[in-house]
């Protein structure tokens, strides 16, 4: 493992819970790793304890094989070789482009140097402008510089918190997929701070979800999508509703009775005697439910939200359920019209029965 997070727990003064709460991950090398969860969840806390801004009270932070934080010991941030970027980019004003991205390695000789800011302006599309003043280029320009000079001391390991936020959302996912090219490019091992669900998806090899403290999944995007380990993440990640259904067992295995209708023999379904009588509520996403007017199962739409090639349909069943669908945007229905939806599920997601 390249960075090892182990059983850390971050308390600050006062506070009714602990910021981090026995906290485990780990990243290999050249891994791009993202904390992502809603504000106050402990995310940008345990960057800080990475950086070494912060003391971990419990629990051990490891770089290769150099421990870092631990019982006794607490290695200063500046002898960690680790590089950050901020969310105010923390240029400076009076310094070029070039010479910002120089600024953390005056101890090289000087062709050297001249090499490395040169090598980075390539990386971040910046050659143009390396003589230019910071405050002369766009937002998503600055982040650029940010980024090339964190990168200049090649640090083993590099931390971003947020680094997108003041920036419009088209340029925050635009970026978000240059930056990964740049890291990946560079062979950079890196962890990211965001609260945007588009931003991980974009960045990340693997992803973290936070809540109070506790890391409550940490896995491959596609894994928290589509097999999230807690309700918390199956509600954070991506569009999501449960519907109370039961599990039973029919002639061939296991089935689901939903007011949607019957899953026959889901893959990864549990028995029914997992849960009392059979009785759970199911994931469904808005991917999992198809508009087809076929379909005996009638819904109304409540609301709609036009994402350009689709809409995001919020429908009610007779029964009173809610559920959530996509649809092809030429399909323009209503509000209070009633459409008519299938089920399309390729694996069942259950969790205990909430009443």
């Amino acid at each position: 493992m390249f960075l090892k997070v182990e059983q850390v727990t971050l308390r600050y003064p006062g506070a009714s819970r602990p910021a981090a709460d026995r906290v485990s991950f780990s990243l290999t090398t050249g891994q791009i790793g993202v904390l992502i969860g809603p504000s106050g969840c402990g995310k940008t806390s345990l960057l800080r304890a990475i950086a070494g801004l912060e003391r971990p009270a419990e629990g051990e932070i490891w770089i290769r094989d150099r421990q870092l934080s631990g019982p006794g010991l607490h290695t200063a941030p500046e002898d960690r070789q680790i590089g950050m970027v901020f969310q105010d980019y923390a240029l400076f004003p009076h310094l070029t482009v070039a010479e910002n991205i120089a600024f953390g390695i005056k101890h090289l000789p000087s062709a050297e140097r001249r090499q490395r800011v040169d090598e980075l302006l390539d990386v971040v599309g910046l050659a143009h402008a390396a003589q230019r003043a910071p405050h002369q280029l766009s937002g998503g320009q600055q982040q650029r510089i940010a980024l090339a000079r964190a990168l200049a001391p090649r640090p083993q390991l590099l931390l971003l918190d947020e680094p997108f936020s003041s920036l419009d959302v088209d340029l925050r996912e635009r970026l978000a997929h240059d930056l990964r090219t740049i890291l990946k490019q560079t062979g950079t091992t890196a962890l990211f701070v965001t609260h945007d669900q588009q931003e991980a998806f974009a960045l990340g090899d693997v992803i973290g979800v936070m809540h109070q403290g506790r890391l409550e999944q940490w896995d491959s995007p596609y894994e928290l999508y589509h097999r999230p380990a807690t309700r918390f993440v199956a509600e954070f990640i991506g569009h999501a509703v449960f519907t109370p259904a039961q599990i039973v067992m029919c002639a061939h295995g296991p089935c689901v009775h939903t007011p949607l209708g019957e899953i026959d023999n889901p893959n990864e379904c549990p028995l029914p005697g997992a849960y009392p009588d059979g009785h759970c509520d199911v994931l469904l996403r808005a991917d999992d439910i198809i508009h087809d007017d076929d379909s005996p199962v009638k819904a109304r739409i409540e609301r709609k939200a036009f994402r350009g090639s689709e809409f995001l349909y919020t429908l009610r069943l007779a029964s009173g359920e809610q559920v959530l669908t996509h649809v092809p945007s030429h399909h323009d229905h209503h509000l209070g019209e009633w459409i008519g939806i299938r089920l399309q599920m390729d694996h069942v997601v259950t969790f205990p029965r909430i009443t």
